[in-house]
């Protein structure tokens, strides 16, 4: 599983160093170096495994095409997407379309979502996740309805 977050560098060329923690386990769970990467609004990216995000792609395509929430979403991780690979490094590129709307430059920030990874400039993740929407008790209340 894919959890916690480290700092990694971004290079000259928009490659990102997946850190090794990370690194290890996609190799071992996947056994592939293809992945797609994507966002949905274009502050963050989304590394996927090609596996789980060719099962994301199962359900969209049992979902009705016509479905306005599903064609805005596949009209956004279409758009900021592409298939990449990790090269022999550890490295993944993050294209320039992307990477510019995410503002990655330098350290970033990745952070393992279970079954992929979201990387993210580190002060606007903290500016607008943790400060802009802090945790509630409310929001206390619903995860632990799902006895976490």
């Amino acid at each position: 599983m894919l959890r916690g977050s480290y700092t990694a560098k971004m290079d000259e060329k928009g490659r990102l160093k997946i850190p090794a923690d990370f690194k290890r386990h996609l190799e071992e769970t996947y056994k592939s170096i293809d992945f797609y990467v994507t966002s949905l609004y274009g502050e963050s990216v989304w590394i996927y495994p090609l596996k789980e995000w060719e099962e994301k792609e199962e359900k969209l395509n049992a979902a009705p095409s016509m479905e306005p929430a599903i064609r805005r979403f596949i009209d956004r991780v279409s758009y900021y997407g592409q298939m990449q690979q990790i090269d022999s490094q550890g490295r993944i590129l993050i294209h320039s379309l992307l990477r510019s709307a995410s503002e990655l430059v330098g350290d970033v920030m990745v952070m393992g979502k279970t079954k992929f990874l979201e990387v993210w400039e580190a002060d606007k993740f903290r500016k607008s996740r943790l400060e802009a929407e802090p945790y509630s008790d409310e929001d206390a209340k619903i995860v632990a309805k799902y006895g976490i």
